[in-house]
């Protein structure tokens, strides 16, 4: 079989048809030049070039066989650029998962960097509770997930990549709605609706010692698992609720958030995950971009 150095000179005496210019643009002498082509002419048993001491022109099976040359070396171009791209981490494909709670505003934000960053990376987006994220990742589903802080199994690796605050949500009417800063006790037997224990252990274990340590008890109307279910309730005047604050980007009629005081400045985490014998080159890129984005404003 031929090899891409053959190609390459019979390419350029193709382009140039002369033997020193051909030669002085490969950067080698006229002989070993002449050799390369005569290898390449032997390996496909056939004449390329009608050669003179005077010209050198393509035969017909050159001509042809000239279109196809500049194709695969274009071909094997482009094949070592994407190799040094994947081992970069600049493209590729990668699968995320991350929390419904974290694309109210983590996950949008977190998208738009990659897409300006990596536009050329393929991301694959799947929306799981955090512990299906940690069983996805052990079974190969997912490459990285975004969740809450859980026990991390055995070669996993984890990193805190993004935390916030918590709000108060309230019905417009409500007497907190209008207060600019309520504290956890203006909810002191106040109707609440609460995160599920099983469905939303890490929200619900939370508030719990939030409102533990401020030795404040609400009285608690319903049990949900997802943040948005939390706020229809309150949207319908069942209680109050402490959503996350990327929450509030969601901008809910008859729903007004106000900031809450709590022993915690930002005590919502997210946590990239991933696994420790991952190969993936673009797993570092996407943790890296998505630290960066808990130092920019946030989206209002």
């Amino acid at each position: 079989m031929f090899e891409l150095n053959q190609l390459v000179c019979f390419v350029t005496l193709a382009e140039e048809l002369h033997f020193g210019r051909a030669a002085r643009r490969l950067a080698m002498t006229q002989p070993p030049l002449s050799r390369q082509i005569q290898l390449l002419e032997h390996h496909l048993d056939t004449r390329l070039f009608d050669r003179t001491s005077r010209t050198v022109r393509l035969t017909p099976a050159g001509e042809r066989f000239l279109v196809e040359a500049r194709q695969i070396l274009r071909l094997a171009e482009g094949a070592s650029s994407l190799a040094k791209k994947v081992a970069l981490g600049k493209t590729g494909s990668i699968r995320i998962g991350f929390t419904a709670a974290s694309a109210y505003d983590f996950v949008p934000r977190l998208v738009t960097a990659c897409l300006a960053e990596l536009p050329d990376v393929d991301l694959s987006l799947k929306e799981m509770v955090s512990g299906d994220q940690m069983e996805a990742l052990g079974s190969g589903q997912i490459d990285i997930g975004f969740i809450r802080p859980l026990l991390v199994r055995h070669g996993i690796e984890s990193m805190k990549v993004f935390a916030e605050g918590m709000c108060l949500a309230a019905p417009a009417g409500h007497p907190l709605a209008r207060k600019r800063v309520p504290t956890l006790k203006d909810l002191h037997e106040q109707p609440f609706v609460m995160y599920s224990p099983h469905e939303s252990r890490y929200f619900h274990e939370l508030v719990v010692a939030q409102l533990a340590q401020a030795n404040v008890q609400p009285r608690y109307v319903q049990y949900l698992g997802q943040v948005h279910s939390l706020l229809s309730l309150v949207r319908a005047g069942l209680g109050l609720a402490l959503v996350p604050e990327s929450a509030t980007g969601l901008h809910l009629d008859n729903v007004v958030m106000r900031p809450v005081a709590l022993r915690s400045k930002a005590p919502v985490e997210v946590h990239a995950v991933w696994r420790r014998d991952a190969a993936s080159p673009l797993i570092p890129q996407i943790v890296a971009i998505a630290k960066r984005l808990a130092h920019r404003p946030r989206r209002r």
